[in-house]
């Protein structure tokens, strides 16, 4: 992988945007991408984060600072069409972009056509066309499994096949777009039969969401080898759970009610060429374990497959907001350490069967939890099914979310010797359930 590292991810290299220099989350060796309306009512656009700026991708093609061939996909109102680009027309723009914007770039030219973020509205970042969860958070399966099943814990194909679902993109909303708390049947454990009414075990799941470029046509598997070409880049995203309707709609078929009713992103695709020196190795399987399949396996993928992306979770209670208080660290945790199955192994398994991938699909990987206590991506995990309540420093507790809660996820990217680049916010206030 060190090939896809370039001039773009010198640690020397420096903007005339003069706050993207150690800049927390979106130094000159980030630069994702977004859709942003630079005021309410105006046409969403595509923009660039650098620093506490944003810079508007359609002013600048149409300004002639683009190759002519990338104009089009600059100037439309979602990253779809960028999305589609074969991936050396996107190191390409990264390149073009990185130049613009240092400090030998055209800052005469560029400059009017930055904005500031604190003033822009964030939008969904693609049109998204599907919408797939995974389950590889290997902790997190041992976890929630041993409340079900103490004595086995995994069922026997987890270590031979990701597992997924095919979850519902109509409800896929930007960072800051509250949840309503959804309605729907539970059954307690001592009923005869199911109620009806608002969820009462409401979590929320700390994922990585994964953007889709070219894709495959139908009947054509992308086979794990190419499969880095076909990720466009990578986001946040929490899997809202209301687990109480999950426990009775599940079997047989999985989740229904108890996830489409909203899932949250951050709203920047952090690039796959951003995310270049981040690469790492996959840890490797316990002993004991099965050697995946070869459509699969692949060496490279094993050696550069993971990512090294720190995470973590904090919670804003009403009475937090009202008093003035931080919000409270609830984990922290590592996204290499804890994916059994790498990002590339899903796009094989997901297309193996014949199934076409379009640009700006999305996938989440499942909740990403850590082995130990203070790493767990779910209050379902911290609360052990509800029945330790989590105590926090303003003296509440917590099993499951309550109204006026506001979950937010961060994440950095950090490896020696390199800048660590951020991904944005990805945070929401529960409202009551109608």
């Amino acid at each position: 992988m060190s090939e896809m590292i370039d001039e773009t991810h010198a640690p020397a290299l420096r903007s005339w945007v003069q706050d993207a220099n150690g800049h927390a989350e979106f130094p000159l060796q980030n630069l994702p991408y977004g859709v942003f309306c630079p005021a309410a009512g105006d046409p969403p656009r595509i923009g660039v984060a650098i620093g506490s700026r944003i810079l508007d991708l359609r002013a600048l093609a149409h300004a002639g600072m683009l190759p002519a061939g990338l104009v089009d996909a600059a100037s439309h109102g979602t990253l779809n069409r960028l999305m589609s680009l074969p991936q050396p027309e996107r190191v390409a723009l990264r390149r073009q972009l990185s130049q613009l914007l240092s400090q030998e770039g055209r800052r005469a030219d560029v400059e009017p056509l930055l904005h500031d973020a604190a003033a822009c509205i964030l939008r969904l970042p693609a049109a998204i066309g599907d919408y797939t969860d995974f389950y590889v958070g290997i902790h997190h399966a041992m976890n929630v499994g041993r409340q079900f099943r103490p004595d086995s814990p995994l069922l026997p194909n987890y270590k031979w096949v990701p597992i997924g679902y095919h979850g519902r993109a109509s409800s896929v909303r930007p960072s800051g777009v509250p949840v309503v708390r959804p309605r729907g049947q539970s059954k307690a454990a001592d009923a005869s039969e199911p109620a009806f009414g608002p969820s009462r075990r409401l979590d929320y799941e700390l994922e990585l969401g994964v953007w889709i470029g070219p894709g495959n046509d139908l009947g054509r598997p992308i086979p794990i080898a190419d499969a880095p070409q076909h990720v466009v880049g990578v986001c946040l995203l929490n899997d809202w759970s209301a687990r109480d309707l999950q426990a009775w709609e599940y079997q047989p078929l999985g989740p229904f009610l108890s996830k489409n009713f909203h899932t949250t992103i951050s709203p920047w695709v952090v690039t796959a060429e951003a995310l270049a020196p981040f690469r790492t190795a996959q840890p490797p399987r316990p002993m004991g374990d099965p050697r995946p399949l070869d459509y699969l396996w692949n060496e490279d993928d094993q050696a550069h497959g993971a990512l090294s992306i720190s995470l973590e979770v904090r919670l804003l209670t009403a009475a937090m907001r009202a008093a003035g208080h931080a919000p409270a660290v609830l984990s922290r945790g590592s996204a290499a350490k804890n994916m059994y199955w790498t990002v590339a192994q899903l796009l094989a398994h997901h297309t193996v069967g014949g199934c076409n991938l379009s640009p700006g699909d999305l996938l989440g990987t499942g909740t990403l939890s850590g082995s130990d206590p203070g790493s767990l991506g779910s209050l379902l995990e911290i609360s052990r099914g509800g029945t330790q309540p989590l105590a926090l420093p303003n003296g509440e507790t917590r099993a499951f979310l309550q109204d006026g809660d506001e979950v937010i996820f961060s994440a950095r990217a950090e490896a020696d010797g390199r800048i660590p680049i951020g991904f944005g916010p990805c945070r929401a206030v529960i409202l009551p359930a109608p």
